[in-house]
């Protein structure tokens, strides 16, 4: 199994974070430091540490559906202590969350200890649907919407694409539906900026088929089984 395999599916991160943290020099394959992508390792015989600490394959795997509420970091731990979203579901779930909101953006986030689904459903290319629900300061022209399908320049040079519908306007404020299939760090904030509109409120309001019906911000529950299957069917998995 490649290593960047193993701490997946160990619930430490994703494939893609898991990269970071190898060739950070962080990763530790029987006492000696790894930073090639691609080593492989025997679960059964090779110890695994990160930043010292021994990592093992998860025996149970965890599906959770948070409502995450403004002022939480969507990672596992913070350096400066400030709150993530592990202080809402608690810091003994060994799971982390299947891609990121801002800490002032709102909605649904899906964590998890199955790397592999973690890994397919943030990749590009399985396209999974996220749709936001986005508030822009002033009257909104429903023509500058159209950007959005055509394509946006964001300020790295890279085109982002999404499908955008005005749900109210008004002088002080308007609300638009956003979807998109993809998930550049803050992407919609910066699609925004470019089209010179000022967000003032983000939520996410559906990751795939998953919704926060039913659950406050800041409340969580777990998957059903019937959950689990479509994502699962969605990203290609048995």
């Amino acid at each position: 199994m490649r290593i960047n395999k193993f701490l997946a599916h160990a619930g430490v991160c994703s494939r893609r974070n898991a990269d970071l943290l190898i060739a950070a020099g962080k990763v530790t394959v029987n006492g000696v430091i790894v930073t090639k992508l691609g080593t492989p390792v025997d679960p059964q015989t090779d110890r695994v540490a990160v930043d010292g600490r021994k990592v093992s394959l998860q025996g149970d795997l965890t599906y959770i559906l948070l409502n995450k509420p403004k002022g939480h970091l969507s990672t596992v731990k913070d350096s400066f202590q400030r709150l993530t979203v592990l202080d809402l579901v608690g810091k003994d779930k060994k799971v982390y969350p299947v891609g990121r909101l801002d800490k002032d953006t709102e909605g649904v986030l899906l964590l998890t200890n199955d790397g592999e689904l973690a890994y397919r459903l943030t990749h590009p290319k399985f396209e999974i649907e996220k749709v936001y629900r986005v508030t822009v300061k002033g009257k909104l022209d429903p023509r500058l919407l159209e950007s959005f399908k055509t394509g946006i320049k964001l300020d790295d040079g890279d085109i982002a694409h999404g499908e955008a519908k005005i749900l109210e306007t008004g002088t002080q404020s308007s609300v638009f539906e956003l979807k998109m299939r993809e998930g550049k760090k803050r992407e919609i904030k910066r699609m925004c900026h470019a089209l010179g509109l000022r967000v003032i409120h983000l939520k996410r309001i559906r990751f795939a088929h998953l919704t926060a019906r039913g659950l406050r911000p800041g409340e969580w529950r777990h998957l059903e089984k019937s959950e689990i299957g479509r994502l699962k069917k969605l990203a290609g998995l048995p």
